[in-house]
């Protein structure tokens, strides 16, 4: 595929596939407004595994948030799952520290060097959609529902048909949603669908970041209003699986400084990583480094599916009591 822009031809990465995005959009389909929404063709037909630390898990990515913005901001419902849950602020993402490769990362278990995804927006993608295993294709392949409700247009190369029950994404190069609309969309899907894996991104604090600056006034009124994202979702979750069933873990793609993010500096890479729920056990993560692409590992071992030995990211066991067969039998 040959790019205008630089003159270079595009060659397809690892576990990506070239095409365009008016192609994708055709075969998947959009709204009268631009949004971009997925549904599988087919429930997923494998039955549940036996044993599993909980059947329903939701991770929430903070899109920008620095770790020192919690307490700085005193964002009170992470504050509060930092102190009934577990948690490192010392956790990394990759390298480039950007939004779409650090997701993938995140989602696929894998680093930059396996998954292939450099780019960081659909204008200047290298494929229209990653083909690898990714945490909602192997946990449909066991059996789980899954949803995701992405913030951001660049998220499109990860909704797969497939491999996610349902998703959306705004469409566009540079689409954005507030967590505002992401969380109305939300509310009015999870009551009946109940998915066994549900991923939010919000963007607030990533937008405020480029527009204001990280760790200015209006940084940290985003931080707030992901924060109040947050626990608007914990009482919906409350109520579609019952309080106490069901896993969370919130964490961020990358942090920043100065008005932007994508270098090794330890403010772009050091991003949260929190775990609450079923299963957990309160505490901080002591020596274990975590990193991005645990987050994968760690959903699929909570869903009690079987480790990916080829994945680079590791379960991150030491936030848990509970464990696959142990403890309190899994629940629907």
């Amino acid at each position: 595929m040959f790019h205008e822009e630089t003159g270079h031809t595009r060659r397809p990465r690892p576990g990506v596939r070239p095409g365009t995005a008016i192609l994708l959009f055709a075969a998947i389909g959009t709204s009268a407004c631009g949004a971009r929404y997925v549904r599988s063709a087919a429930p997923p037909s494998e039955s549940l595994p036996q044993a599993s630390v909980s059947r329903h898990v939701i991770v929430v990515s903070v899109d920008g948030l620095r770790p020192d913005a919690i307490g700085a901001y005193n964002a009170p419902t992470l504050q509060r799952l930092m102190r009934e849950g577990s948690h490192t602020l010392s956790a990394t993402t990759i390298d480039p520290s950007r939004t779409l490769p650090s997701h993938t990362s995140m989602l696929t278990g894998q680093p930059p060097e396996r998954h292939g995804v450099r780019w960081n927006h659909v204008m200047t993608a290298d494929a229209e959609v990653i083909e690898l295993p990714n945490v909602f294709s192997v946990a449909r392949a066991h059996g789980y529902s899954t949803a995701a409700f992405f913030s951001k247009a660049k998220f499109q190369p990860l909704q797969r048909d497939g491999t996610l029950d349902y998703s959306q994404a705004p469409g566009g190069w540079f689409g954005r949603w507030p967590s505002k609309r992401t969380m109305a969309d939300v509310a009015q899907y999870l009551p009946a669908a109940r998915p066994n894996l549900l991923f939010v991104h919000l963007a607030d604090v990533d937008a405020a970041g480029h527009r204001s600056g990280w760790m200015t006034p209006e940084y940290g009124r985003a931080v707030l209003t992901a924060d109040a994202a947050i626990n608007e979702l914990i009482s919906l979750a409350d109520r579609a699986y019952g309080a106490g069933r069901f896993s969370l873990i919130v964490t961020a793609d990358h942090g920043g400084h100065g008005s932007g993010h994508g270098s090794k500096d330890p403010q772009d890479v050091t991003i949260p990583w929190i775990a609450w729920g079923q299963g957990v056990k309160p505490g901080a993560i002591g020596e274990r480094a975590v990193r991005t692409m645990d987050t994968a590992a760690t959903v699929l071992w909570l869903l009690g599916v079987a480790d990916q030995s080829d994945w680079i990211g590791q379960a991150v066991v030491d936030a848990y009591e509970a464990r696959p067969g142990r403890g309190q039998p899994p629940r629907e």
